[in-house]
């Protein structure tokens, strides 16, 4: 018992004892804990890591090179960060892909649009995203469609970040962006179109990577070269791949959209086109804004009082660095001339153009705020001027010219082929540095329109009367060879060696003044539909005036005023006057490019400048068959909108072909200039020219317009049937006579029995996709009395050969008729 107490005792001592111990740990605990916060209180505890958000030097290290601008860009070793300010969250941004450079047998240019999208930068937890609104429907706030479209329009998410770290302020995020300009992505890269034609597979990512991005006040420019792995690349295919250098360059728009202008398609513009559910129109309804710069009046008061007046923000261009000294006081001026065409809008000095400053290291011509001709050094014979432009409204907001070295070559062969047979200046292998100067100011001012706003006006040309052209005081008066220097109007091949005096090239005219009028005249505190009904009181006014008139660009004109590289408003008297200046190139071509001590490359070089210029001829003269006036029109406008060419045109147009190109053009093969370089394939070149001019008069849409002209306006259209009979009578006239038929004949009889045999053929569906791609019709001539009628003219023409059969004894020229006979027999009878 007593031993029993005593274990109690000592177990209760014990337990006394583990329970002070214990006791004093905790205080001991706790009295640590108490020292940790209380040092807590001086030094801030480590923040805690959300989402995988570090601290910003952990991720922007002391290794960053960093690039202040819209989005501050940070470089660290082989990583791209952008720092987004707050700020820029929702505002709308304009990205733009272009290659800027491409392989030399790829066909492509560097300045070509890839792709063009709207980017709103979203943050949204910790991710940051891309959207990518859309503009083709819109409604006004306010209007009762506005929620609607709004519910029907949501932003497709293009991409999405992590958010690496917070800004040292926290009013930034910064992203990690190098996946997104380095991999494929298909917006940044090329097109699914060029990757089927290349039979792309995949992007090699051990050959791609950012060669830079450079951050700017208002833009930041990202550029990558990329590497395709492709089964049949341009150029080397053993290659395996294609290598492009592409840009894209992403523009802060501004917050305010400048006021829209409706476009109109009787003057021309570029324009975006959008569906506006908010018009009260009982349906959506189409609309255009045109593209053009914001010009304000510094004074409006005196603007008002119809004074001449500076703007507030003048356009301004400056010249690339590069660009080689003696060429930019012509650069300069070909920016300079358009003041002119700018006073018929009210302002005055409204553009210029300055050399880049030297002496600037924060100056780039890759900076949005500068508009730039850069200057290229490359044999691509090119030059483009592209502009970006608010989606919202049309507002040009910067514009980089792309001047190519080898443009020079270029304009050096349309100027002589034009014009050398009237012109002394044009007569050398190399022009003088003021002849060259004002062809590369002509350029220029061609590209500037472009920049302005201004498309192609392929219709300015058929304006001035041919003898107008040949005439000093006229061209003088009216300051070139055509009212626009859109149109593709080029030189005066029409003068002739005794008219002294004539202007040889085209300038800013009348339409370019008219159209700059149009699309930049301010109209303060006036709405787009008030805006409209004054200049289409304008336009109304000036219908029906030549001059004035616009021609759209198209590959395939149907309207014969609206083509490329014609002058005059009679292409068969205009082609006639080239050609004799043609056959008066031919004799002298190899003095008139004489070159010591070298060989005949540039004779050879220009006398196919010389074939190719007939061959313009004969594609001008073309376009009269089956041709279709068209001349657009308001319901406040009277008469036809589309009227078909005359009867007597058309088969003036067939007759001059047939007298030009179809007989037998001796006048090419001057043995004393052609024996100068290896002509083995002359006979083939002409062919080629023949076969173009034949192949393009029995083009199934151009027939099937005949067809349709017949069809409305009855005897007094030119019709299919007289149409093969002038064809018939004029590649087959020998075979009624037993005349010689030569090697050039027996060429052109084949193609047109070869064409006569496409007419009875349905087209490939894969070819009429292509065409559609490019806004052109294809025709099943199948399905139209096209196929009869080819058919009726094989039967005929089958009928006539046998006849003339026995007439000839030249075994060449029998040969030959047997083998007609029996592409014939095979073409209306393949089973045999």
């Amino acid at each position: 018992m007593k031993r029993n107490l005593h274990t109690l005792k000592l177990a209760g001592l014990l337990s006394l004892a583990v329970a002070v111990s214990a006791c004093s740990a905790q205080k001991k605990k706790e009295a640590e804990k108490a020292k940790m916060a209380s040092s807590s209180a001086a030094k801030p505890a480590a923040p805690k890591k959300e989402g995988g958000i570090k601290p910003y030097k952990e991720v922007i290290t002391a290794k960053a090179k960093t690039d202040v601008g819209l989005f501050t860009v940070h470089k660290v070793e082989d990583k791209y960060y952008y720092e987004i300010p707050d700020s820029l969250f929702g505002r709308e941004m304009l990205a733009v892909t272009r290659y800027s450079k491409t392989p030399a047998a790829d066909g492509t240019y560097g300045g070509e649009e890839l792709n063009e999208q709207v980017w709103v930068w979203e943050k949204r937890g910790t991710q940051v995203m891309i959207r990518v609104p859309s503009y083709t429907n819109v409604a006004a706030p306010g209007t009762d469609m506005y929620e609607s479209v709004r519910n029907s329009n949501l932003s497709p998410i293009l991409a999405s970040f992590d958010i690496k770290a917070k800004g040292k302020d926290s009013t930034a995020v910064v992203i990690d962006v190098t996946d997104f300009f380095a991999k494929d992505v298909q917006a940044l890269g090329l097109q699914q179109s060029t990757k089927t034609q290349y039979k792309i597979t995949r992007l090699d990512d051990t050959r791609s990577y950012i060669d830079s991005i450079r951050s700017f006040p208002i833009n930041i420019e990202a550029r990558s070269i990329k590497t395709y792995a492709a089964a049949s690349p341009p150029g080397d295919g053993s290659l395996g791949s294609v290598t492009v250098e592409l840009n894209t360059s992403m523009v802060l728009l501004p917050k305010v959209p400048m006021a829209a202008r409706l476009n109109d398609e009787r003057v021309g513009y570029f324009s975006r086109r959008q569906t506006d559910y908010g018009i009260d129109a009982q349906k959506a309804t189409v609309t255009r804004y045109i593209a053009r710069w914001k010009l304000e009046p510094k004074d409006e008061a005196a603007y008002a009082r119809g004074e001449l007046v500076e703007p507030k923000k003048q356009i301004v261009y400056y010249i690339d660095p590069a660009t080689p000294k003696k060429w930019r006081p012509y650069l300069i001026e070909g920016v300079k001339d358009w003041n002119k065409a700018f006073e018929a809008a009210g302002f005055k000095n409204a553009i210029t153009c300055l050399e880049a400053p030297t002496n600037d290291p924060e100056w780039s011509p890759e900076d949005a705020r500068y508009s730039v001709i850069r200057y290229f050094a490359s044999n691509i014979a090119n030059a483009y001027g592209p502009h970006i432009s608010d989606p919202r409204s049309g507002e040009i907001i910067e514009s980089d010219i792309g001047w190519y070295h080898n443009v020079m070559n270029l304009v050096r062969n349309w100027f002589f082929v034009q014009t050398a047979a009237v012109n002394p200046a044009a007569r050398m292998p190399k022009f003088s540095d003021e002849v060259m100067g004002q062809l590369i100011r002509f350029v220029s001012s061609h590209e500037v329109g472009h920049t302005l706003g201004l498309p192609h006006n392929f219709g300015s040309s058929v304006a001035y009367p041919v003898d107008s052209l040949r005439s000093a005081s006229f061209t003088q008066k009216m300051g070139g060879t055509a009212p626009s220097i859109m149109d593709y109007a080029r030189f005066n091949y029409i003068a002739q060696p005794e008219d002294k005096g004539v202007v040889l090239y085209p300038g800013i005219g009348p339409y370019d003044q008219w159209a700059v009028k149009w699309g930049y005249t301010y109209f303060p505190n006036k709405t787009e539909e008030e805006q409209a009904k004054i200049l289409n009181k304008w336009t109304v006014e000036r219908a029906g005036n030549p001059i004035y008139f616009y021609g759209a660009q198209t590959g395939n004109p149907i309207d014969p005023r609206a083509q490329s590289e014609d002058l005059g408003d009679d292409a068969i008297k205009a082609s006639t006057y080239g050609i004799a200046n043609l056959k008066r190139i031919i004799p002298n071509i190899q003095k008139w490019t004489y070159e010591e001590g070298k060989p005949y490359d540039n004779l050879e070089e220009l006398y196919g400048e010389v074939l190719g210029q007939f061959n313009r001829y004969m594609g001008h003269v073309r376009a009269s068959i089956g041709g279709i006036y068209q001349n657009d029109k308001t319901y406040d406008q009277a008469g036809a909108v589309y009227t078909h060419v005359d009867e007597a045109k058309q088969k003036a147009s067939v007759k001059f072909i047939v007298d030009q190109a179809f007989k037998t053009p001796n006048w090419m093969f001057n043995s004393a200039e052609t024996n100068k370089f290896d002509n083995a394939d002359l006979d083939d070149k002409v062919r080629r020219v023949q076969v173009s001019a034949l192949n393009g008069i029995l083009d199934p849409a151009r027939l099937a317009r005949v067809i349709d002209n017949s069809t409305k306006n009855g005897s007094k259209a030119y019709s299919l049937d007289e149409l093969f009979a002038d064809l018939h009578s004029g590649v087959w006239s020998e075979i009624s006579t037993g005349s010689n038929i030569d090697v050039f004949r027996r060429n052109l009889q084949r193609a047109y029995i070869d064409r006569l045999g496409f007419l009875l053929t349905p087209p490939d569906p894969t070819q009429a996709s292509a065409f559609a791609r490019f806004g052109v019709t294809s025709v099943d001539p199948t399905k139209t009395d096209i196929t009869p009628m080819a058919r009726l003219e094989l039967v005929n023409l089958q009928s006539d050969i046998k006849r003339a059969l026995p007439r000839y004894s030249n075994t060449i020229i029998k040969a030959h008729l047997v083998d007609a006979l029996a592409r014939i027999n095979l073409i209306l009878d393949p089973k045999k």
